[in-house]
């Protein structure tokens, strides 16, 4: 993923990362994406209800409300497409200080219902080419359960391009691959907050980092059976995890993150995403039992795509509500 049109040597760190893969800023503020020029740049209920709460995005906010009310059948149907709607203003303004994709994700209430996320996608792309911004922009986001890694597959024969994410394990990122996806996001910070309390560590080096090695391993499997799937590393807690991963196809980094990175030497990074070798792991073969039995067995993957679920849902409900209060 890393540009390879000649360009001068890097000023800082986050040139440095620039070199060697794809940077994506991992907010849904405008300020920041012009502020930092990244290639891409992912969205959430959560980064979303965030922005939209700012005095500078009034005017989509209520653009998105006055949507809803005018086309849903109901306060609870107009709170929903009004939401819907917010989150592709965002992405429609976020295209147009990037060069290629914005990530818009299905509501996290339907992570469990194939057919509904399927509808879902299908409705947002729709959404975004009334806006006018062309296919080949955007990446719908899915929370990677069986049942959202089945609904990216038809979406993908259909045309629309996945960002899988929730990505907490072998498992999940396997069965993606074979579903011909798009993008994975494989959650780093998160990982490591789980294996901190249940080790009782304060802190891993980065090396040591299960999140980091999570990331390695999943990129590592990926290149050794020649997948095409892109994997971008996400939810980063510091510099550190985001250095040990240099080299990955690419990186969502938050605006705090990105400011940290530029004011870091160029010399702080190198090629580090494959600095633990060539995984031997054999190749899955997952269906839909083998699937869950992978996922029961491994207590970080499932409590931490629970709570990824349970959250997004949280913030999709505030949006609404928020939404369902201007319309009135």
């Amino acid at each position: 993923m890393a540009d390879t049109a000649a360009r001068p040597d890097p000023a800082n760190a986050l040139d440095a990362l620039r070199a060697l893969g794809t940077v994506v800023a991992d907010t849904g503020e405008i300020s920041a994406i012009r502020k930092f020029a990244p290639t891409d740049a992912t969205t959430n209920p959560s980064l979303v209800l965030a922005a939209a709460q700012l005095p500078e995005y009034r005017a989509l906010f209520d653009e998105a409300a006055a949507y809803g009310q005018q086309n849903g059948s109901d306060r609870c149907a107009a709170a929903a497409m009004a939401v819907d709607r917010l989150m592709c203003l965002f992405g429609r303004e976020i295209t147009r200080h990037i060069p290629r994709y914005v990530s818009t994700e299905v509501a996290a209430r339907l992570s469990f219902d194939t057919a509904a996320t399927i509808e879902k996608g299908r409705a947002l792309h729709a959404l975004y080419a009334d806006l006018g911004v062309a296919s080949d922009r955007i990446l719908i986001k899915i929370a990677s359960t069986w049942e959202g890694i089945r609904a990216a597959a038809v979406l993908e024969a259909e045309g629309v391009r996945c960002n899988m994410t929730l990505i907490f394990s072998l498992a999940q990122a396997a069965a993606c691959f074979d579903a011909g996806v798009t993008l994975i996001s494989p959650f780093v910070g998160r990982i490591t907050d789980w294996y901190k309390q249940a080790q009782g560590v304060a802190h891993f080096e980065a090396e040591d980092d299960p999140g980091v090695q999570s990331v390695r391993r999943i990129h590592a499997y990926a290149r050794r059976f020649g997948y095409r799937t892109d994997v971008m590393g996400a939810s980063f807690r510091n510099c550190d995890q985001i250095r040990a991963l240099a080299g990955c196809d690419l990186l969502t980094i938050s605006p705090a993150l990105l400011d940290e990175l530029q004011g870091m030497s160029a010399g702080s990074v190198s090629h580090a995403i494959e600095r633990s070798g060539e995984d031997t792991v054999s190749r899955l073969r997952l269906n839909e039992r083998d699937f869950r039995w992978a996922m029961n067995e491994d207590a970080m993957a499932t409590d931490k795509l629970a709570e990824g679920i349970r959250r997004f849902a949280a913030d999709q409900d505030r949006l609404e509500v928020l939404l369902a209060d201007a319309m009135g």
